[in-house]
């Protein structure tokens, strides 16, 4: 089987920086072992306008039935002749898919040493597939690349050019164009997408499938339209773990996600090394910006309104400073999940004490959330219609008042920053709105004003200079003047 990825260059950048960001050198042809044959690298061309580097997988038919143990597609038992016979040598599969993650692990992660700036820069791109299985035609192939920004030319083989009345063979020779695209996105779109339109893997589809899945494809593939489709084959149609998977996908919020519950997901780069340095994740830039206000403020009785899992819970608790902590959410299942990662079953008398986990809706009053210190509204504003904000606004300044409110929500400016994010979309299905900066600002200054709070506001994750953080900070501050409501009462 075989693939090539060519990209076009200039004087500045010429084309032959390809083989910095595969970790190829251009004038060596270099192999590498796998478990199931052998993976040649080679350039047919590298010149500083064009270069492509081209990826070729040899089989070894006796080494793969005998991984497989006798078994045929998808683990069934297959006839002696077909386990030697067939298209596995010739058509791109999961096969290839793993021979991509393992000779091109660092470029499938982005990392390049070499050339750092240009890993993270879009590239036109040109990948072509001689010989793609598409169960699905076509079509399916167009509706698995093309929203992921790929211009895409697929035709059909036919199944015998001497005889057309016999028409088409499930094989496709696929082109695929972009000038929008990373090579990382490339690669990892190609990681997915290639088993799911063979809609077959070579080897036994486990829950560390679910891990892959979501590592390489948790963030283009959550936006995707046909993420079921993806889902359900690339888990080889195993309901339960489909399942697993879309409950998981449901809660990733892309750029700006809690990425707590990626930490602990193996990588589904086979060869990554351990010592590459990785940025940190912004839901952890946050919790700690968030950490940071509450230390500031000396606030020692928490509010986390919209708490959700329980992550920045779980992060209050690791601080003594913190002494009571209530996480309140109107999703009794989030509140359940919470419960088991904080593990308050089996948590000891003196921190159970700590911490209480509440159900209920922040856009009615509650009398339990009187008296706090500080209270933390962290991505939780933009999962509301925005005729009911003015409800939530008034439960928590104008009833609850804690001393300190903390209120963290995207900056919608940002978003053209994120390259796996499609244009005119919102980081995550539930958000009912995204404000820019001058929109946040103005919600807040006029909620201080109306409550008799100042406010202050700081940036969360790197200050772009033409677009700004990707998460927005607005820190309240109870203060000694009377609200107008409180002045119309006591003119009375």
């Amino acid at each position: 089987m075989f693939l090539t990825i060519t990209t076009t260059g200039t004087p500045e950048h010429p084309a032959t920086d390809l083989g910095f960001l595969l970790h190829k050198h251009p004038d060596r042809a270099q192999a590498f072992a796998t478990s199931f044959g052998t993976a040649h690298v080679f350039y047919p061309e590298a010149e500083e306008e064009r270069c492509t580097a081209a990826l070729l997988l040899e089989l070894d038919a006796v080494a793969l039935v005998r991984r497989g143990k006798g078994k045929g597609r998808g683990g069934a038992p297959d006839a002696a002749l077909a386990q030697y016979v067939n298209d596995r040598p010739y058509a791109a599969s999961s096969l290839l898919a793993v021979a991509l993650s393992k000779v091109f692990s660092s470029a499938m992660h982005g990392v390049c040493k070499a050339r750092p700036e240009r890993a993270a820069q879009r590239l036109p791109l040109r990948v072509e597939v001689p010989a793609l299985p598409a169960r699905g035609g076509p079509d399916l192939v167009r509706r698995l690349f093309e929203p992921l920004g790929w211009a895409v030319a697929v035709e059909p083989v036919p199944l015998d050019t001497e005889f057309p009345e016999w028409g088409d063979s499930r094989y496709v020779r696929l082109v695929l164009e972009s000038e929008t695209l990373t090579l990382s996105a490339a690669l990892r779109h190609l990681y997915v997408l290639l088993p799911v339109l063979d809609d077959a893997k070579h080897y036994w589809v486990s829950s560390d499938e679910v891990r892959k899945l979501i590592r390489v494809g948790g963030a283009w593939l959550y936006f995707h339209p046909e993420v079921k489709l993806i889902t359900n084959r690339y888990l080889s149609r195993r309901w339960s773990l489909t399942r697993e998977a879309m409950e998981r996908l449901e809660l990733i919020r892309l750029a700006e996600t809690d990425d707590s519950e990626v930490e602990e997901i193996d990588n589904a780069v086979e060869a990554e090394t351990e010592q590459e340095e990785k940025p940190t994740p912004l839901a952890v830039q946050r919790r700690e910006a968030i950490l940071t206000a509450l230390r500031e403020r000396a606030a020692a009785r928490v509010l986390d309104l919209g708490c959700g899992e329980g992550h920045l819970v779980r992060a209050l608790l690791e601080e003594p400073r913190f002494t009571e902590i209530v996480g309140v959410d109107v999703s009794v299942r989030a509140l359940a999940i919470a419960s088991r990662r904080l593990k308050l079953d089996r948590m000891g008398e003196r921190q159970a004490a700590r911490v209480q986990l509440l159900q209920g809706s922040l856009a009615y009053t509650d009398k339990r959330l009187k008296g706090y210190d500080a209270a933390v509204l962290s991505e939780v504003i933009e999962h509301l219609d925005l005729p009911r904000l003015p409800a939530l606004e008034y439960a928590v300044f104008g009833s609850a008042r804690p001393r300190t409110v903390v209120v963290t929500t995207p900056n919608v400016e940002y978003n053209v920053r994120w390259e796996s994010l499609p244009a005119g979309h919102v980081r995550h299905r539930d958000h009912r709105f995204e404000w820019t900066r001058e929109e946040f600002r103005t919600w807040a200054r006029a909620v201080a004003e109306r409550h008799g709070y100042a406010v202050e506001f700081r940036p969360v994750g790197p200050d772009d200079p033409e677009v700004g953080p990707p998460t927005q900070l607005a820190l309240f501050t109870l203060g000694t003047t009377e609200t107008p409501t409180e002045k119309e009462a006591k003119a009375a």
